[in-house]
């Protein structure tokens, strides 16, 4: 849980301005709404397992670390994207420091919700 607090004063510290209320802390996940409409739940159990899932308008999104698709060039992490579609996830990194995952993620959705645009890499 101390990951998820964490995780909270960060995103709190960070987009202060872009937030809408106040983050909800739940026993194992974290649920962030900003004023664009993008709504944010992240479930971190550690660096290398993760659940992060958005919507913005009827469109929900998930990136995930469960090894399920070996075929993907980023296992285990992947992007089930707004069609349904399995994707490789070139936003998140397993084993990266979790803000560095989430900071790069919340970014990338502030300026396309659900991921269109080809210019997405991994820094």
């Amino acid at each position: 849980m101390s990951l998820h607090i964490d995780l909270k004063e960060s995103i709190e510290a960070h987009y202060p301005d872009q937030l809408d209320g106040e983050i909800q802390l739940k026993q194992d996940a974290l649920l962030v709404m900003f004023d664009s409409g993008l709504a944010l739940e992240l479930r971190y159990l550690n660096p290398h397992e993760y659940s992060i899932q958005w919507a913005w308008g009827d469109a929900e999104l998930r990136i995930d670390t469960a090894p399920l698709h070996k075929e993907l060039s980023t296992f285990p992490n992947h992007l089930h994207n707004a069609d349904g579609h399995l994707l490789p996830d070139l936003l998140t990194v397993p084993g990266r420091a979790p803000w560095d995952n989430v900071k790069q993620l919340i970014d990338a959705l502030l300026l396309d919700p659900l991921l269109e645009s080809a210019r997405l890499n991994v820094t």
